[in-house]
């Protein structure tokens, strides 16, 4: 997700440019932390439907989903 997908995210759900102005930098940050918070959800997923055991393409599976927001 870049900056372009952000503000277009943000008009969709009725932000104007004022707000978007005065938020800057902060919803940029939601937007940061809500990815964060989907790609750990999706992680655990992966890793619940393991049920404990080791299997080789589901935990890199959840790792590979982890590693999408690394900088």
């Amino acid at each position: 997700m870049n900056r372009d997908d952000i503000i277009r995210m943000a008009r969709e759900v009725g932000f104007s440019e004022y707000h978007l102005r005065v938020l800057d930098q902060g919803i940029y940050r939601l937007a940061d932390l809500v990815a964060a918070a989907e790609r750990e959800a999706c992680a655990k997923v992966v890793e619940e439907w393991l049920h404990g055991e080791w299997h080789n393409q589901g935990v890199i599976a959840a790792l590979m989903i982890r590693e999408r927001g690394a900088p």
